[in-house]
């Protein structure tokens, strides 16, 4: 998950190697990490990606 963090933080734009997710989580973005998934709002003015929640994929789109 550190190696995915640190290539987001490098990107102009996080969104490109991110899925925006719908539903109850509509706004929040998510990153596939093997069988995990980063789940994340990004905040514009700075850039910000404030990570919401990481889970194994069988369970995080549950909560």
């Amino acid at each position: 998950m550190a190696k995915l963090l640190r290539e987001i933080s490098t990107l102009d734009d996080p969104r490109s190697r991110g899925k925006a997710l719908a539903a109850n989580k509509t706004g929040l973005w998510r990153w596939r990490v093997g069988n995990y998934r980063v789940i994340a709002d990004i905040i514009d003015d700075h850039i910000v990606v404030l990570v919401v929640d990481v889970g194994h994929r069988s369970t995080i789109y549950t909560s």
